[in-house]
């Protein structure tokens, strides 16, 4: 009897809404704060910042279905769905019981799934008037959705790529600018912020909240620009639902319900958007499925940081977001999962870990590449670093079920493929790749300069 490998959904199927979970929350979030009042921000707080839509979707609390526009739908269309995979070549490798499912988000035409809130917010932003966005991004998958979906809606972009990832990562910037993006290595003597960065260190190499800093100070200073972001933000992770909305219906079709979920995890956009469809069923009727996100031991804010309103940025120029977080000033170490090198959690995760809904496990880097080249192994698939933390936490998971005879359904999201980051794997299968320890001294140096905020 044949097995089936890959789950489909016509056209027809794809999800018409996204799924907005703080609806649903018994304890919602705590509000952002505006920067200068201290007051709770409101929607017209942000219009200077974001387009007025996506302002609004971010401190709703209330709807718990957002339409997806039909125009951005129809773009869905160019790659959605996406395939829910059942990983038989990994589960023969670890010779587990455990049932392993993957959603395989690195189809889209960027190879991640980013593009998933980069069309809504392009879209969102034309359907103002916007003429131009900008953004920051760190392994460049961010940077690189916002290129391709500015260019399908008419749209300028501008990208602060962390300097580090811009020197790796050279062909992600290449792809950024094929799509007609300006690129711009982050800090850089373009901004205020990234001239008082410099200042005081010339030989930074950077991180998101630098570049994000530079970033929003363009979209302030620029008419008719907006700037736009790839996770932490609600609005991001809600229009990222479709991963899991599409995986709920293709469980379904294979016949099983996941007892583990999990997601790597930097802002905490792909690991809610597999995530929170699934979640609902837990808040409403007790489903019992656990949730993981997976973050780098490098960059621990879920598993080592402290819960605190602080800036999202390094600058100060967002609100103050309550989050997990080691500290706005945290400079993560040069780790290849660029994209997880971030030092907060987004406020909805943030709030669900508190409230134990959740929970999460910090990976080294040499752990993450050696369950990366398993998984290209057994399944086919170089996925990208960020994956890579996914899949050692599934990996550890399968293992723990052939020790308990537990014959499981885990299902993980591969937030795209890792074919433009082989220069981390030649490092890696050198042995020129090292695991980065940080010390508790290290951590509370960053979270004693918030306590004031």
């Amino acid at each position: 009897m044949s097995k089936t490998k890959r789950f489909f959904l016509s056209e027809d199927d794809i999800p018409r809404q996204w799924y907005n979970i703080q609806a649903d929350m018994v304890n919602k979030p705590m509000p952002p704060l505006h920067p200068g009042t201290k007051e709770p921000l409101k929607p017209e707080d942000l219009y200077p910042i974001f387009a007025e839509e996506l302002s609004r979707q971010e401190l709703n609390q209330t709807d718990r279905w957002i339409d997806i526009p039909e125009e951005v739908r129809e773009m869905y269309k160019y790659y959605r769905s996406t395939p829910l995979v059942r990983a038989y070549g990994l589960e023969k490798a670890l010779d587990t019981p455990a049932h392993i499912y993957f959603k395989n988000e690195s189809v889209s035409p960027v190879g991640s799934h980013k593009l998933n809130s980069a069309l809504a917010q392009a879209y969102y932003c034309k359907k103002e008037g916007v003429t131009n966005v900008t953004t920051e991004t760190g392994a460049g998958q961010w940077g690189t959705a916002l290129s391709y979906a500015a260019k399908v809606f008419g749209l300028e972009a501008a990208v602060y790529q962390v300097k580090i990832s811009y020197e790796q990562k050279p062909y992600r910037r290449s792809i950024m600018q094929t799509f007609g993006a300006q690129v711009t290595a982050s800090p850089s003597m373009s901004t205020r912020a990234g001239k008082d960065i410099l200042t005081k260190n010339p030989n930074y190499q950077g991180s998101l909240g630098t570049a994000i800093s530079e970033a929003i100070e363009l979209a302030r200073t620029t008419p008719n620009c907006k700037y736009t972001l790839g996770s932490v933000l609600s609005h991001v992770t809600l229009h990222q639902t479709i991963i899991g909305l599409e995986a709920e219906k293709q469980m379904e079709m294979a016949g099983e319900y996941p007892d583990i979920i999990i997601g790597c995890f930097g802002g905490g956009s792909n690991f809610g958007g597999i995530s929170f469809p699934f979640m609902r069923h837990t808040i409403l009727e007790g489903r019992q499925t656990r949730y993981v996100a997976a973050e780098p031991a490098s960059c621990p804010k879920l598993t080592r940081g402290k819960f605190h309103y602080d800036f999202g940025d390094e600058a100060g120029y967002t609100p103050l977001l309550p989050m997990f977080t080691l500290g706005h000033n945290f400079a993560p170490a040069n780790i290849h999962a660029g994209g997880l090198r971030y030092h907060g959690a987004g406020v909805i995760v943030s709030q669900l870990l508190k409230d134990g809904l959740m929970e999460a496990v910090d990976i080294q880097q040499l752990e993450s590449f050696e369950a990366g080249c398993l998984f290209a192994k057994a399944e086919g698939i170089i996925p990208a670093p960020e994956s890579c933390h996914a899949i050692a936490a599934a990996v550890s998971e399968a293992k723990r079920c052939k020790e308990k005879g537990e014959e499981k359904v885990i299902l993980f999201n591969l937030s795209g493929h890792g074919l433009i980051d082989m220069t981390a794997y030649d490092q890696y299968l050198a042995g020129n790749l090292t695991n980065f320890e940080l010390t508790d001294a290290d951590i509370q140096h960053n979270l004693d300069e918030i306590q004031n905020l």
